[in-house]
């Protein structure tokens, strides 16, 4: 197995823009140049291809191979390098189903265009399946391609009975593997169940299973998604000593803090805050909003890493945990959420999409709540000096926060990174929930002034306020800019 430590993916938390792209937001002909820079310069081994809630180039094979056969023949994807879509889920995005099966049937394709130049290797036999909360979910992806994209090859066409296997030529390759997307806590607390279900009696080689950090940050704060993420992987770990099957973790963070502070100088500290992950997410920001060397070090760092057990949690005192501080999150979000509504319509756009529909985080509303994206709801918290990672912790008591570092080890480096970005004048400001819990929290965390952040985030907020939006976007930016990252 040759499973990649460093999955790059298309996610627009980026404030600066890469140097291919003639324009801020990346589409089409840009994301094609951004999967061989990845693999050719950055050396990630993976790209993830997103199908789900924007218009992906379902030829993007044919576009690499034709443009950098040399490359892709010394080293093939489909075995030196991934390309692995993530498609829609039709339980949740029903508009969207039949995007999934045009991304399906787009499979064999890209392998008779890889075998035509050379390279007999399926190059796409991966796909990601998002908001994943039954088995059942994944069986359909796996039948339908099988028995129907698959299985049409022996059709009898017409009078003289023609196979489509000989009409069109053959179909490969003959299975596909579906990697599980979990992102709430009902999904990602019974993930070993589901992906149970999934794997018997199924002789695997391995399975992959993604889980999602942004979102569940989102919908729980950014502590709870932490211990979430480590009950879901401890349990992943049992399922693997118990069927013997690798089960190999995806994570998805981000560079913000509040998104799982995976940046270019804290790989680090997320490979011993997650050691059974096997592969990490290098989104936008990772990749453009650092120097070139200190990304391509950090990755070489993820690619000679290796996964070992997770680190052992009390199961039932983090759910506790997470509970506890949900319920105050929840009410500190609803003080907020017109605030930040207001100030994510002028937080940039980095990358083409379309309008989702579905959990709390794609266009969501959690209990009445309303709120834009992780990545933009980020960028509005931080933009106003407001770090949403410290909304949540104020409903533990000095001595719980104190028990937390043995469930969230690093938790205290992720505090002092996010709390770099807080603006003292702006939080006298909030709502007396908000100002309240935040200030508890305070009393906690090492805590040094930026004033030049300052000065960017009381503009933002006194401007917001006022109705003079002129500058906003601008002043949006620079603050994203002292940060290295949008969102």
């Amino acid at each position: 197995m040759n499973i990649p430590r460093c999955m790059s993916t298309q996610h627009p938390d980026n404030v600066a823009s890469p140097f291919f792209s003639d324009s801020d937001v990346l589409a089409g002909e840009a994301e094609v140049k951004e999967a061989f820079f990845v693999f050719s310069q950055l050396g990630c081994t993976e790209q993830m291809w997103d199908s789900e809630g924007k218009e992906a180039d379902n030829q993007v094979v044919e576009k690499l191979l034709s443009r950098h056969l040399d490359f892709f023949r010394k080293k093939p994807i489909g075995k030196d390098f991934y390309l692995t879509y993530r498609v829609p889920n039709p339980s949740v995005e029903t508009n969207q189903g039949k995007i999934l099966l045009e991304t399906l049937h787009s499979i064999p394709r890209a392998f008779d265009v890889a075998r035509a130049a050379g390279l007999d290797i399926a190059p796409i036999f991966e796909v990601i399946l998002p908001m994943t909360t039954s088995h059942l979910e994944l069986e359909r992806i796996r039948n339908y391609y099988e028995h129907v994209i698959i299985g049409q090859k022996d059709t009898k066409l017409g009078s003289e009975r023609i196979s489509v296997k000989d009409w069109v030529g053959d179909f490969q390759p003959e299975s596909i593997h579906v990697i599980p997307l979990f992102e709430d806590l009902n999904s990602i607390s019974t993930c070993d169940a589901i992906v149970s279900k999934y794997i018997e009696g199924k002789d695997l080689e391995y399975q992959r299973v993604f889980l999602a950090r942004s979102d569940p940050a989102l919908n729980y704060g950014s502590a709870s998604a932490v211990l979430l993420s480590k009950i879901g992987l401890q349990r992943l770990y049992a399922l693997e000593q118990k069927t013997s099957t690798p089960i190999l973790p995806i994570i998805g963070v981000g560079s913000a803090p509040f998104r799982g502070n995976f940046t270019p100088n804290n790989v680090n500290n997320c490979g011993e805050e997650y050691p059974s992950v096997q592969t990490f997410t290098a989104q936008s920001s990772f990749k453009y909003d650092h120097s070139f060397r200190d990304v391509v070090n950090a990755v070489d760092m993820l690619n000679h890493g290796t996964r070992h057990p997770p680190l052992e949690i009390d199961e039932k005192r983090a759910l506790f945990f997470i509970k506890k501080m949900c319920k105050v999150y929840e009410g500190q979000l609803r003080e907020v959420a017109d605030l930040i509504n207001g100030i994510s319509a002028f937080v940039p756009g980095r990358r083409a999409r379309k309008l989702h529909t579905g959990l709390f985080g794609y266009s969501r509303s959690m209990k009445g709540i309303k709120l834009p994206r992780a990545i933009k709801f980020c960028a509005s918290f931080y933009s106003i000096g407001i770090p949403p990672d410290l909304l949540g912790l104020s409903a533990l008591s000095e001595k719980e926060f104190d028990e937390l570092h043995s469930l969230y080890t690093k938790i205290d480096e992720d505090l002092i990174s996010s709390v770099r970005f807080l603006n003292k004048s702006n939080l006298s400001k909030m709502p007396t929930q908000v100002k309240s819990g935040i200030s508890r929290v305070l009393e906690w965390v090492e805590y040094e002034s930026d004033d030049e952040y300052c000065e960017i985030t009381s503009r933002i907020y006194q401007n917001f306020r006022s109705g003079n939006h002129g500058h906003l976007i601008e002043d949006i930016k620079a603050a994203a800019w002292k940060r290295q990252f949008l969102g």
